[in-house]
This record gives structure tokens, sequence and C-alpha cells, in this order.
């Protein structure tokens, strides 16, 4: 896994996290930490499941310096302009490729079989996101009804990248398909509603 697209995610991760905590009056501190849980929160519970000694940003804390200047930048700029209310979306979507597509290749790396590295890949994805909506106090987007395609949309990207490096010569275009797959099917849901169908049980019989 190329380093640059870890760090890419933590930066992009990172900026969600600024971008979720408008209108709650957080502070510049506050920010930084949600900035920080978001983006290497997924990862950090996948490489605690993995057994990975240290963690990934306790190993190169550079990951730590990327996400607190992406965050700082971003709390700078919102200050003094408006940005569309859809880049929270579109910017959570690229972290959701690129921490779910690196999630996957390093569970497989450690040697986990095809459908752990799926799950891994997931958690890697959302993770960090369900730990900066708990701390803003808003239900996860991964257990709303109303978001379309968010962890689905990983496991398709991650199952089709396992996919292709079990049946094709090796290849890192592998990689960016199963990423290009996360985020084309997640901004594909965003555009036209797609989802999966909600929970519904049905009505008693009156009497």
């Amino acid at each position: 896994m190329p380093p640059w697209i870890e760090y890419f995610a933590v930066a992009i991760c990172a900026i969600t996290a600024v971008l979720a905590a408008e209108g709650k009056h957080i502070d510049l501190f506050g920010v930084l930490v949600l900035a920080l849980v978001t983006a290497v929160g997924g990862g950090t519970i996948r490489d605690l499941c993995l057994g990975a000694r240290p963690v990934f940003w306790i190993e190169q804390p550079h990951h730590v310096w990327t996400a607190l200047i992406a965050a700082a930048v971003t709390f700078v700029v919102v200050r003094f302009t408006h940005l569309p209310s859809k880049l929270l979306d579109v910017a959570d979507a690229f972290g959701l490729a690129l921490f779910g597509i690196a999630g996957t290749e390093k569970a497989l790396a450690f040697g986990a079989p095809g459908i752990v590295a799926i799950l891994l890949g997931i958690v890697t994805g959302v993770a960090g996101g369900i730990l900066r909506d708990v701390l803003r106090r808003e239900i996860p987007w991964v257990f709303q009804a109303g978001v379309n395609l968010y962890a689905t949309a990983v496991f398709a990207g991650a199952l089709v990248f396992i996919l292709l490096r079990e049946h094709l010569p090796p290849s890192e275009t592998h990689r960016y398909i199963g990423m290009g797959v996360i985020l084309v099917l997640r901004l594909a849901a965003m555009r036209w509603k797609l989802r999966l169908p909600t929970y519904r049980t049905r009505g008693k019989n009156p009497g």
C-alpha cells in the first residue's frame, strides 16, 4: 500500500470531522480531538483486531500531524468561507473508499481470510465516522436509514478487490479499482437515493 493513500485518507477524514462540527459550538481543541478520532479511529480498531503492534499512527506519528494540520486549516477556512453542504458527503465518500481498501489490504497482509479482510475494511472505513458522530451526539451515518449505501459500498468494493487479487495476475490496479467501486457506489447512491430495504415488521392483526 503506497503511504500516500493512508495519509490522504487521514487528511480527508480529518476534514470531514471539522465540517461535521458545524453548528455544534465546538472550540478549536474539540475540533482537533474530533478530527483525530475520525482520522485514526477505524485504523486503530483494525490494528488491534489484527494484533498489529504498534498501531499505525503510533508507529508513524506523521499521520497525527497530517490530521491535525488538515483539521486546523479547514477550521480557519470555514470561518471565512461558506463551504457547500454537500462537501461533507463527498469528502466522506473519498475517505470511505481510501480507508476501506487500505484496511482490507492490510488485513490480507496479516493473513486474514477474505471475509475477515472485508469486515476489517468496513471497520477501517466506517468506525472513525461512527466515533465522530457519537462524540457530536448524532446517530452514526452507518445506522441511519436515510443514508444511502454506506458500509454496503465498502463491502462491494472490498469484495471486488479480493476477487481481482485471487483470479487475476498481481497488479496495483486492483487496489484502485476497488476504491473506484466504493466511491462510485457511494456517490451514485447519494445522487439517486439508492439504499437497502429498511427493517419493517408486518403489523399485527387487530383483535
